[in-house]
């Protein structure tokens, strides 16, 4: 009891909501510059979207969201904050991702330019030429993109000022607006690579016809080329559990199933929070909300304190489109028809070589419908880590990207229930039936135990995972820079002086960066005079 009653009348200097990658990431800046820190997280492990469960049998080790080490790969902070000596482990594989076909053919995208190109080349040498642009373009680009992502977003009327007076700015903006249809159709010819690259455009629920898709498009499929789609050996999760070691190497603390309720304010300043258990725990200096934007906005604050403005933006936020997923413990390795190399790439995606054929796939999820035929992208975890599986054994993840969050609809006639919770293992045996016919032949029979995880199940999983959505808001045109997550959140400041944001749902977004969580932290450094 003496225990109890200590936890509940301790302060520290800084109280992190969230155990997230950019929850611990800040929280290490933090305790790095002398502040006494608190990370609380409601989950009962570490992690956020970058957690590693043994979801299907004992011996698998799934990353339940995040797979890929991406954009962590331009990042500064696992050399700042020194992941590596912490036991963050990359594996590289030479080939970083592909796309194949239902024909059996595929493209293969390789660490080695040369090799990437002479690939394309078979498809059109005018396709493949427009590749090595766009990859030497990421590399020409990279300071700049590094400088934007792990700093704080200008202003609109900054950001306007610069496109007007650079040479090139306004045709910089209108490829940042562009489509991922609009921008292929002009930049390739066939629509093999089209969709290559249209693929990427969904992993942050972009759709082919939506604005803003073409500039994700070439990111991430040049950056993958450029810098690897390296995997965390022993799954995601390292990446947090190494973060939580620098976090305790400089004196902070964590604490895991303690929700967060509220965030305790008094004449305009927080003093700290109240969890679940109706514990309270002082703050005094700041509080950081590294959970999705709409919690900060609805459960922590309250709309009495943010103000009507922001709450009312909050309410017409676009968290975007959810996903599925397929997690598969299999008996030995699958064999892709399109040849062995795909198994070794880190990922791969899997539809029709058309464009078209993701925007029907898109409309139907935005119309409610269970698409009958979506992107999905295939992870080779055991292919790449054998020690995600026991010896002999594989483990494959598949996941299902544009999948509706209330299901209205079926576009593939099969299902027969508008309930996720009893729609979810016949919609995952169609979905598995068609890649079987078309990708991995043999997959059922080569199957111990598949889970499935539905738009509802991620959400119940973890509170973040807002409608099934992995991004904490849709990267959409007016949901990025300045933008990001609305106006009056924007630079990781909130009406509160003393409270902070720092999640996926700010500048830059998506993707394991830990960008948000280092910038988070450079704002509050700076405004505390420590940095």
């Amino acid at each position: 009891q003496s225990q109890e009653i200590s936890a509940m009348t301790k302060n520290y200097d800084a109280i992190v909501i969230g155990a997230g990658q950019n929850g611990l990431t800040c929280a290490c800046y933090l305790a790095r510059a002398g502040l006494s820190v608190l990370v609380l997280e409601q989950y009962t492990a570490i992690g956020g979207m970058t957690i590693s469960e043994e979801l299907t049998l004992p011996g698998f080790q799934s990353d339940v969201h995040a797979s890929g080490y991406q954009l962590a790969n331009i990042s500064p902070v696992p050399a700042e904050l020194d992941l590596a000596g912490e036991g963050v482990e990359l594996i590289e594989p030479e080939r970083v991702y592909a796309h194949a076909f239902p024909d059996g053919r595929a493209i293969v995208v390789e660490r080695d330019l040369e090799r990437t190109i002479a690939a394309l080349a078979p498809w059109s040498t005018h396709d493949a030429a427009a590749c090595r642009r766009l990859f030497d373009l990421f590399e020409s680009e990279r300071e700049n993109l590094v400088q934007s992502m792990f700093s704080a977003p200008p202003s609109f009327a900054a950001t306007a000022q610069a496109l007007a007076s650079t040479p090139g700015g306004m045709a910089r903006e209108r490829f940042a607006l562009q489509s991922v249809r609009s921008w292929a159709n002009e930049t390739f010819e066939t629509e093999a690579v089209r969709s290559l690259f249209g693929a990427f455009g969904l992993f942050v629920g972009s759709a082919p016809d939506d604005a803003g898709g073409a500039e994700i498009a070439w990111l991430f499929g040049a950056l993958l080329q450029q810098t690897g789609n390296n995997l965390v050996r022993g799954g995601m999760h390292q990446v947090s559990r190494a973060l939580a070691r620098v976090l305790g190497k400089y004196g902070g603390e964590i604490r895991t199933s303690a929700a967060v309720d509220r965030i305790l304010v008094d004449n305009n300043r927080a003093t700290g929070v109240r969890i679940a258990t109706g514990e309270e725990i002082g703050a005094r200096q700041v509080v950081v909300s590294c959970a999705d934007p709409g919690q900060l906005v609805n459960r922590f604050l309250g709309a009495d304190i943010v103000g009507k403005e922001i709450a009312d933006a909050m309410a017409t936020y676009e968290w975007g489109d959810a996903s599925m997923a397929m997690y598969v413990a299999l008996d030995r390795p699958v064999e892709f028809a399109g040849g062995n190399e795909l198994r070794q790439a880190a990922h791969v995606h899997l539809s029709p070589p058309s464009i078209g054929a993701m925007a029907e796939a898109m409309n139907q999820c935005r119309a409610g419908e269970l698409p009958n035929a979506p992107l999905i992208v295939a992870w080779n975890e055991s292919t790449i880590d054998s020690s995600r599986a026991p010896e002999g054994k594989a483990l494959m993840k598949f996941v299902v990207l544009g999948t509706p969050w209330k299901i209205s609809g079926d576009a593939t006639g099969k299902i027969g229930s508008c309930d996720w919770d009893s729609a979810k293992e016949p919609y995952a045996a169609h979905l598995l039936a068609s890649i079987e016919r078309d990708y991995l032949p043999g997959l059922r029979r080569q199957i111990l135990k598949c889970v499935v995880h539905s738009p509802l199940d991620m959400n119940r999983k973890l509170s973040s995972a807002v409608k099934g959505t992995i991004s904490h808001g849709a990267m959409l045109p007016y949901q990025k820079g300045s933008m990001r997550p609305v106006p009056g959140l924007d630079q990781y400041r909130t009406p509160v002086p003393n409270v902070y944001l720092g999640d996926s749902g700010c500048h830059p977004g998506a993707g394991v960066s830990m960008a948000p969580g280092h910038n988070a932290a450079k704002a509050i450094l700076s405004d505390l005079k420590l940095g």
